[in-house]
């Protein structure tokens, strides 16, 4: 097959205690906005909730399946252990001053491959980082920089992400009691950037609050993405067919370390059901679900965000 290049993260899904906590933490304190309040379709008693950008744009988006009573995960190998958002550098400092001011605490800042990051604990333990880019953005948080993937053995999904994702190998260090290799897209869309992490101390990882659920990536519409799935058939990864997850269609995998991957389309986006100046204010439901709206209305806990 001709190369082809992956278009970027679609959207992060991550495991959270109590909604209202997360919900506190990611409107205030990390200033997003809350684009689509549902269901975990699998779950209709539990919210998935959708923050990004205010525009809800693919490469902004992340999602929580809020638990209340989920205990807590850690990271370990076959999972992604973290994300971050992109900071430009009009704007870095000043979320360290107003992180200060606020007095939130936060580690660092660090140097990675030549940014400085910050890393924010959400409600449930979990590690937000941010990483300054080139520009002068303001403080605003418009989208990932990258995601972290914690893996025993690099190679196998180094080879996944480079041979049939069109990623770019950019940089690889070791030191500090890990190695990470660095694989990027070329262009400048969002969430261009996936870091494979592997640590010296050994671990098992869990699900549960705190801890990263999956991570998808963008397919431009539904012929980009049936042609990402065969590519992937091809290369021997076990596919979902296509599943209609409402405001996107998906396909899911298990890469070669074990992190659970998936490619979802653009459309048909976040306004198919709220027009754009009102999302995030009602619950929505899928079809297969509304008529039992007043039932689970009941069940999920409140959430005033």
């Amino acid at each position: 097959m001709d190369k082809k290049r992956m278009n970027g993260l679609h959207h992060i899904t991550a495991i959270s205690g109590p909604p209202q906590a997360n919900a506190d933490f990611f409107t205030k304190v990390m200033q997003q906005r809350l684009v689509k309040k549902t269901v975990n379709f699998d779950d209709p008693g539990t919210y998935h909730l959708y923050y990004g950008n205010e525009t809800a744009d693919p490469g902004t988006i992340l999602t929580f399946f809020p638990f209340v009573n989920a205990g807590p995960g850690r990271a370990g190998p076959g999972m992604a252990s973290a994300y971050a958002y992109a900071v430009g550098r009009g704007g870095f400092d000043t979320w360290m001053e107003r992180l200060a001011l606020e007095t939130l605490d936060f580690d660092g800042p660090t140097e990675r491959f030549g940014s400085r990051v910050i890393r924010i604990t959400d409600p449930d333990g979990a590690k937000v980082e941010l990483i300054e880019v080139d520009g002068d953005d303001g403080p605003t948080l418009d989208g990932f920089h990258s995601v972290t993937l914690q893996l025993n053995d690099l190679e196998p999904t180094q080879r996944l992400l480079t041979d049939v994702m069109g990623y770019d190998e950019v940089a690889h260090k070791t030191g500090n009691g890990e190695e990470r290799l660095r694989l990027q897209l070329p262009g400048d869309a969002r969430g261009r950037i996936v870091d494979l992490m592997r640590a010296d101390v050994p671990s098992i990882g869990r699900q549960g609050a705190g801890s990263i659920h999956h991570v998808a990536f963008r397919a431009l519409d539904d012929e980009d993405q049936l042609d990402w799935r065969e590519r992937l058939l091809s290369a021997g990864m076990d596919v979902t067919p296509v599943i209609d997850r409402q405001y996107f269609n998906a396909i899911y995998f298990r890469e070669p370390g074990g992190v659970l991957f998936e490619i979802a389309t653009d459309p048909p986006g976040f306004t198919r059901d709220e027009d754009l100046a009102h999302l995030g204010r009602s619950l929505q439901l899928p079809a297969q679900y509304e008529s039992a709206r007043d039932r689970i209305e009941q069940v999920l806990p409140p959430l005033v965000a």
